[in-house]
């Protein structure tokens, strides 16, 4: 059933009311507040990979704090365990039976801090949850409710004491973006006092208003011609000379999911070719694996998912029906 035009209009309204809010906090960077919200809206996970200082934690908890709801934070050590992320089970002597105690995980929004300092085997207990919103422990299985988003922040530049993200937990991010440092305005105003997260951002929508936004977002209508160019997109990752392992199906229905919701927040009710190639990098340039000559040439995978938008033409038709 497609978007009537008022459910067009209020979902852009009500979506830019979310990025406004979170703006209190983050100054001058409206276009990747835009691609968080997007991706959490459409039921996806974001990696956060910056500087330090640039205000990843600043965002992340600023749309905790936007979505009325249930918000943790999880800060990860080398020393945390798969029990301090989903919970464990405990035998009560009282009542004489085992009683499972939650763990951080079981939030509407959970903000991974510094994910990459945690073992493998931490941050292998991720993987269910994020690609099923599901948690087991000793056997049960346990629904960690909707919305579900997961929020990382990972330190480019401090390595030591550090794992790398495996391409399985990399591939189950929707989107991985970057804020950057702002600009001189931006930065002058923040000096002067203008931006605080914890006394600005308010909540201002409850949490199933993500979950009714992703329903409608799923009736944005999809032309062929734009699902044939995303498949384009990503057989072209798979050849590209540069690339050891290419976009995965799951990324493609990534992209697929995303520019709907991308087409609804400018208040279309159809996706066109501009929303795929302005999502693609950011939804599947992690998602490659490079060749070491590569990698040590200094290619980026940004680079080639640039390049390979360039060598692939997209649809010279409108996404309408």
């Amino acid at each position: 059933m497609p978007l009537t035009p008022e459910q067009t209009t209020w979902f852009a309204n009500s979506f830019r009311a979310l990025v406004d809010n979170v703006e209190h906090a983050v100054l001058g960077k409206r276009h990747v507040v835009e691609l968080v919200l997007a991706a959490a809206v459409s039921g996806g996970h974001v990696l956060l990979e910056d500087f330090p200082g640039t205000g990843k934690t600043a965002l992340a908890r600023a749309v905790s704090q936007t979505i009325r709801g249930t918000s943790t934070r999880i800060q990860f050590t080398p020393d945390l365990l798969p029990g301090d992320v989903t919970g464990i089970t405990v035998f009560d002597q009282k009542a004489g039976e085992f009683e499972f105690h939650a763990g951080p995980v079981f939030a509407n929004v959970v903000l991974a801090d510094e994910i990459n300092r945690a073992s493998p085997k931490t941050q292998a207990a991720l993987l269910e949850v994020m690609e099923e919103g599901n948690v087991t422990v000793d056997g049960v299985t346990r629904s960690v409710g909707l919305p579900f988003v997961v929020l990382a922040t990972q330190n480019p530049v401090e390595t030591a004491g550090t794992y790398r993200l495996p391409e399985a937990q990399l591939d189950r991010f929707m989107i991985k973006t970057s804020l950057g440092y702002p600009d001189d305005a931006s930065t002058m105003r923040i000096l002067q006092g203008s931006a605080h997260p914890r006394r600005d951002v308010q909540g201002i929508a409850d949490a199933s208003a993500l979950v009714q936004m992703g329903e409608l977002a799923g009736q944005v209508y999809v032309n062929p011609i734009v699902h044939d160019y995303v498949l384009r997109l990503v057989n072209a990752t798979r050849h590209a000379a540069e690339v050891r392992l290419g976009v995965s199906v799951r990324g493609a229905i990534a992209l697929s999911r995303m520019v709907t919701a991308w087409a609804a927040v400018h208040g279309r009710d159809f996706v066109t070719p501009d929303d795929v190639r302005t999502l693609a990098e950011p939804v599947l340039a992690h998602r490659l694996m490079l060749e070491p000559e590569a990698e040590f040439d200094g290619v980026t995978a940004s680079a080639v998912m640039g390049q390979i938008l360039l060598d692939v033409p997209a649809p010279a038709e409108n996404g309408t029906a």
